[in-house]
């Protein structure tokens, strides 16, 4: 009969396996949701940190353009502010003082330095025409000579008929001259942008394609006859004509080491173009660059502005909005427009990219970098997660298991305390008389307390076993020698529960290495299993037998059978564990701690073989020790049984 703290720890046992399920349940959805949580917010925070670099990146590399631009603006304009046009268009000079004031800065040399007239190529301005068409007949150019201080007229250079036609065909009057840079000019954007009284640098205009800066000039007496008849109300042009190979290898290599150049050269590749229909590479910092059909540039800035509705708005707009505006595709502030030939006109643009690559790719690059980053520690978080859940499950199945244990423990010493209780009750009592009543007390006490013995013997075994104290004494064993000794320690066993033993051991086995009491125990323990769970049959098998195997060589294998109720194969992997006993096993009362098959492993695994079982249901199962060999000479025999290949039985 089992006790009622059996009972009571058994019940406690089931509640816990009922609520497990559901209380994982909801673990692993929280934490599963934790998860994709924290992997969410971690792509959008990847994603917002890049973002955030490329913003930096256009924080600073925006204010560089733009200053850039500035000192471009300031190299070009230096002739402008030099021949001093006012916003009056010249109404109270005429074209001698223009001539003196180039004269005196041609002088003085461009930016404070003295000319060279051996290197021609390093002056910014080639020369400054008189585009004369306020006086009847046809325009005539004239050239300012600052050596000699006199205006020669001189034939129009090839390439200038675009650019001078335009200043003629708008030569009327100041309001339409102002306007000579439009391709289609309207009277409404005429009357919006005649107040440029406010500008320096109001009325000068550029044509990219020669490269000219032009302003209209109020017309004055012909100086070399003040009596030729003119049109009041029309205007001269003033052509100040530029160098271009001075801006291409001078003034923009300068300016692109003054601003992007770093420790290690230039941090970007820079190039000026012209992107019109044919487009035409103006400058550039780097050989091949930039493919303008390949290259994605990191930034664009188109150097002239758009065409301006007012000059002095549209330059407080561009600065007032230098903050929010799009820093990979925008336009400086305009400080005189680009004559325009086209509706589609663009004038020249500044293109940027990084010296390694692309800034977008960059980025992306460190984005998938973050996010990489990013995914292992969420993976590695995932993975302790996962062991986290995995040992608490480990931790609450041995929890399970020694709650059974416990309880059959309990249950394997109350039955033969009880039954030695009943016993000396009896003795007490004055039951016990006769010659016959006593001896068979004295075998009831006797075979309980053995049977605590061996439970106890087998609890300290585990326990030595699972801290690793214990220790053997390995040498050279016969099989049989083994053999016997596990037939003698089962005999009363076997005996007093109606079992016969078939015992078949092959001739000629070499000797194994080991400790004989050690492996005693385990095949004793593999016995007592048969004899537990080998059903109505009454019948165990014992073998052994040499094989050779792959990798390991030759060994013994000692197998013990039964013809029971046969292991499922669910449950094959589990009987060798600590405390484990199957279910049907416990329903049906069987006696056991789940410790003698464990035991038995551990001992083989000690010994250097392993223990392994095949079973099928309904028809018995098979434990198999598997022992390896040593050479003969190396053996102690420690009995002189003969060996066999006769079935012995018990």
């Amino acid at each position: 009969m089992k006790s009622l703290s059996h009972y009571g720890t058994k019940r406690h046992s089931e509640w816990a396996i009922s609520a497990f399920p559901l209380f994982w349940v909801l673990v692993i959805a929280a934490m599963a949701s934790l998860l994709v949580m924290v992997g969410v917010l971690q792509y959008r925070w990847t994603k917002e940190l890049s973002e955030a670099a490329e913003a930096r990146i256009g924080s600073t590399l925006k204010p560089l353009m733009l200053e850039w631009h500035l000192d471009l603006y300031g190299e070009l304009s230096a002739i402008c502010v030099a021949m001093q046009v006012g916003p009056d268009s010249g109404a109270r000079d005429n074209w001698n003082d223009y001539l003196q004031r180039f004269a005196e800065w041609n002088q003085a040399g461009q930016n404070g330095e003295v000319a060279e007239a051996s290197d021609p190529k390093f002056y910014l301005v080639r020369g400054i025409y008189e585009w004369q068409t306020s006086a009847p007949g046809a325009p005539e150019l004239l050239r300012l000579d600052p050596n000699s201080k006199t205006l020669n007229i001189v034939s129009m250079p090839a390439g200038w008929e675009p650019l001078l036609s335009r200043l003629q065909a708008n030569s009327a009057d100041v309001g339409m001259a102002m306007r000579a840079w439009e391709f289609s000019p309207s009277h409404e954007d005429r009357a919006q942008s005649l107040d440029l009284r406010g500008n320096a640098l109001a009325g000068w205009q550029f044509d990219d394609r020669i490269p000219a800066l032009v302003h209209p000039v109020v017309h004055h007496v012909n100086p070399f006859n003040s009596l030729t008849p003119v049109k009041r109300g029309a205007v001269d042009w003033m052509v100040v004509v530029l160098d271009l190979n001075y801006i291409q290898n001078k003034i923009l290599p300068a300016l692109t080491t003054r601003y992007f150049a770093g420790p290690e050269g230039l941090e970007y590749k820079v190039a000026v173009v012209d992107p019109g229909k044919a487009p035409k590479l103006i400058y550039t910092s780097r050989p091949g660059f930039p493919d303008i059909d390949q290259d994605p540039f990191d930034s664009k800035m188109n150097i002239f502005g758009p065409p301006p509705k007012s000059l002095e708005s549209n330059l407080g707009e561009s600065i007032k909005s230098s903050e929010t505006m799009e820093w990979r595709n925008f336009s400086a502030p305009v400080w005189f427009p680009v004559v325009q030939y086209t509706s589609s006109a663009e004038p020249w643009v500044l293109v940027l990219q990084h010296r390694t690559g692309p800034l977008a790719a960059i980025a992306s690059n460190i984005w998938r970098r973050n996010l990489l980053t990013g995914g292992i520690v969420l993976l590695l978080l995932t993975i302790g997660m996962a062991l986290i859940l995995f040992t608490s499950r480990r931790a609450q199945t041995l929890a399970k298991l020694q709650l059974d244990f416990v309880a059959s423990v309990s249950h394997e010493l109350l039955t033969p305390l009880a039954a030695i209780y009943c016993t000396g009750q009896n003795f007490t009592d004055g039951l016990v008389r006769t010659q016959s009543d006593m001896v068979a007390h004295g075998s009831i006490i006797t075979s309980q307390a053995r049977q605590l013995t061996d439970l106890v013997r087998q609890i300290l075994l585990f326990a030595s076993t699972e801290s690793g104290t214990n220790r053997y004494h390995l040498r050279p064993l016969h099989v049989p020698g083994i053999l016997q000794s596990v037939r003698e320690n089962v005999a009363v066993l076997v005996e007093g529960a109606g079992f016969e033993i078939e015992e078949r051991v092959d001739g000629g086995l070499p000797c194994v290495i080991g400790d004989l009491p050690a492996l005693s125990q385990c095949v004793q323990n593999l016995v007592s299993n048969a004899v537990k769970y080998g059903g109505k049959n009454r019948w165990i098998g014992i073998s052994a037998s040499i094989h050779e195997v792959k990798n390991r060589g030759k060994e013994v294998q000692i197998s013990v059978s039964d013809r029971g109720a046969g292991i499922s194969a669910a449950e094959l992997t589990q009987v060798f564990k600590p405390f484990y006993r199957s279910p049907k096993v416990v329903d049906a009362q069987i006696h056991g701690t789940g410790l003698g098959l464990a035991v038995a492993r551990r001992i083989a695994e000690a010994m250097g073989g392993q223990l392994t079982v095949t079973s099928e249901v309904g028809v018995g199962s098979t434990f198999t020790l598997h022992l390896p060999v040593t050479s003969k000479s190396e053996a102690e025999p420690i009995d002189l049984i003969p060996e066999s290949t006769e079935a012995r039985r018990l």
